[in-house]
């Protein structure tokens, strides 16, 4: 923030700041040539605009974190029903690969007697 931002009164001047990379403006007041009350009064107008900012934003913070806390409700009710499907995946899969290795062993047995049988049949 510049001085140039608060604009100078009479009895009102910036002094240089500590460091240069300071955001903040050190004001030297002349009680002698300054209106003190309308300084203050202006301060309070600064102080009351900041404290609704603030509270805006801690209305914010919070609606924030309470849409955060639903995210995750959220995304742990999902995580225990992938889990959930997972396991009953599994389950038919273990089922039915039994399933299917019995098939698979029966149609090779078929398979080696038919071959068996045209081999016999073949060598009369």
């Amino acid at each position: 923030m510049a001085s140039g931002a608060y604009g100078s009164r009479e009895g009102l001047t910036a002094r240089p700041a500590a460091s240069s990379s300071s955001s903040e403006i050190s004001l030297q007041i002349d009680p002698i040539t300054a209106d003190l009350d309308d300084h203050i009064v202006g301060l309070r107008g600064q102080v009351r605009k900041l404290r609704g900012v603030a509270q805006e934003i801690q209305t914010e913070a919070k609606y924030q974190n309470d849409f955060i806390s639903q995210l995750q409700m959220t995304l742990t009710k999902a995580q225990a029903g992938v889990k959930n499907n997972m396991r009953r995946i599994n389950k038919k899969i273990i089922q039915n690969g039994s399933n299917h290795l019995f098939h698979v062993i029966l149609f090779a047995l078929v398979c080696f007697f038919l071959v068996y049988l045209v081999s016999k049949f073949s060598r009369r």
